[in-house]
């Protein structure tokens, strides 16, 4: 479970402070697909970020799993994130000259997992991302949509519970990014909590809740079970 008391981020702009997240209270359960909306300079990846212990709170609390993240050390939040989230981006993010079987395979070997057991979840990840007759292709070789499957499959390579996509189909057209939304929507099904930003409309109307942020405040927040 994610749990925010009273969290605020504040940068300072030349002699000015932006409130990019001004006393922000959420509760998100486990397995809930949630859409995050607002325009830009909302405060939605300053959230995201926050969430997936990329950034730090002015002040505020963040429970994960019943535990203060915002009281551990930058090498346990860093072990913390690598356990229990996984990050989807609009730019893939993956390293050109490492094959798809390979950038999926880096947070094990980052994680210093097992040679053997490496293997076989890698090619799990490839067959249920129908990647396998890709797997030995080059980033530069695939299709945008391929991209994004491989990527999707290294974000949730070591299993975590979070899974945060920031416009993960921002950069695709409408059918590869239809499948790629569809994927994610599958390993939501399966158990992990999905949460993503997005100005897409059509995108947040298929979570079963969405938040609408405006001036790094909470301006709305509503579930919708017709989603799914």
């Amino acid at each position: 479970m994610i749990k925010l008391e009273k969290i605020h981020r504040n940068f300072q702009v030349g002699d000015q402070i932006v409130h990019a997240l001004d006393d922000i209270n959420i509760i998100i359960n486990d397995g809930e697909y949630v859409s995050v909306m607002g325009p830009s300079g909302s405060g939605k990846s300053t959230l995201l970020n926050l969430l997936g212990l990329l950034d730090q709170p002015s002040s505020g609390k963040y429970y994960l799993n019943g535990g203060d993240v915002t009281e551990l050390d930058e090498d346990r939040q860093a072990s913390t994130r690598n356990k229990n989230i996984g990050f989807v981006f609009q730019v893939f993010h993956l390293i050109p000259r490492l094959t798809a079987a390979e950038n999926i395979e880096l947070p094990l070997v980052l994680a210093g997992v097992d040679e053997e057991i490496r293997k076989q979840r890698v090619n799990h990840a490839l067959e249920s991302m129908n990647l396998m007759e890709r797997a030995q292709h080059k980033p530069p070789q695939l299709s945008g949509g391929q991209r994004q499957r491989v990527a999707i499959a290294r974000a949730t390579i070591m299993e975590p519970s979070v899974l945060l996509a920031d416009e993960p189909t921002g950069n695709l057209d409408q059918k590869a990014g239809l499948n790629v939304i569809e994927t994610l929507e599958q390993l939501n099904q399966h158990g992990i909590t999905l949460i993503v930003v997005t100005h897409d409309e059509a995108l947040g109307a298929r979570s079963t809740r969405s938040i609408r942020m405006l001036d790094g405040r909470i301006e709305s927040d509503n579930t919708d079970n017709k989603a799914g």
